[in-house]
């Protein structure tokens, strides 16, 4: 199971190096960037692409791939620069040790767990995003949903209370765009009553499995990108944590606001401010990421939507925007 993610993984990465010549340095703080280079370059190997890793490798040939590691090469780049940078992320405070060496990376690997590698950011100009951004968020959360209620328990009474902010219509159709193991679907079925309907959707099998242990229905397997659903056919969608999981911020807001109705409401929500949840994870707040407010108004205003509340304290996460 284990090497069939790496596998996986490594499929990925050799499709993303550009064809023909081509220069890659796989960059992070530990040992494993010249475990995770080498693993690389037998797989170009494998896939017939030449490759040469330096400092040890003579020359394999003029259309050969250079496959480089560590912050000391990434620092010395060829003449042209790399062509992909490979960022290994191996703990939750490399941010802060680090500064933007992550995020200025075209591919990001997930390696807090070195036997479930997980591509977690993949430059669309290497590889567009429906080549790999379900299987790979699939495999994150996949491995997750086991132990995520008891991570995250705690975080029930705030789902109620965005709900209660969200003043969804009562008998109106709801869905939860990632719903995961379906904390906000009691509070949801709650707001619309016993006349209204509420999907639960999730594109990780395992997230729904324990939905259904909960005893809720009304669950569907699906991407959030791409919903199963008629044009105007929902009175509003509920999305916890969803946006900073999409490939694209644009593009997603733009395919919720395809299911809404006129008039219809999006809920965006997480139970942790943007700062506190930034602290977590060891990173700064960028004025430019997706839920920034003015990133976000920006964003939902070419998707569809029109911003009507932006709430970012230290304890939750709530936008309520209303469909043009």
């Amino acid at each position: 199971m284990t090497q069939d993610r790496w596998d996986e993984v490594m499929d990925l990465l050799v499709a993303a190096v550009p064809a023909g010549p081509a220069t890659v340095v796989v960059d992070g703080t530990d040992e494993r960037t010249g475990q995770v280079a080498d693993r690389l370059a037998a797989a170009l190997r494998a896939a017939g692409r030449p490759c040469t890793r330096p400092p040890g490798d003579a020359p394999a040939a003029d259309a050969a791939v250079v496959v480089a590691d560590g912050p000391f090469a990434r620092e010395h780049p060829p003449v042209g620069g790399w062509d992909v940078i490979v960022w290994l992320r191996t703990s939750r405070r490399q941010h802060e040790a680090d500064g933007t060496r992550g995020d200025t990376a075209d591919v990001v690997v997930d390696l807090h767990d070195p036997d479930w590698p997980v591509i977690r950011h993949l430059a669309p100009r290497l590889l567009p995003h429906h080549r790999w951004h379900l299987t790979e968020s699939r495999a994150f959360f996949g491995v997750r949903a086991a132990t995520w209620d008891a991570k995250f328990g705690d975080d029930l009474p705030a789902y109620a209370a965005a709900v209660d902010a969200a003043d969804l219509p009562p008998g109106g159709v709801v869905i939860d765009a990632g719903c995961g193991t379906g904390r906000a679907l009691p509070a949801l079925r709650a707001a619309v009553g016993p006349a209204g309907t509420v999907v639960g959707l999730d594109h990780t099998p395992q997230m729904l499995a324990k939905a259904q242990e909960k005893g809720n229905g009304g669950l569907v397997l699906a991407d959030a990108g791409r919903l199963p659903f008629a044009d105007g056919s929902v009175d509003a969608v509920f999305a916890a944590g969803l946006v900073m999981h999409l490939p694209d911020p644009v593009d997603g807001l733009r395919e919720l606001a395809r299911v809404t109705r006129a008039g219809g409401r999006l809920v965006l929500f997480h139970p942790t401010g943007r700062a506190a949840l930034a602290a977590r994870h060891g990173r700064v707040l960028r004025p430019d990421e997706p839920l920034a407010e003015g990133p976000l108004t920006a964003a939902a205003a070419r998707a569809g939507w029109r911003l009507v509340r932006y709430d970012d304290g230290p304890d939750r996460f709530l936008a309520l925007a209303d469909r043009s």
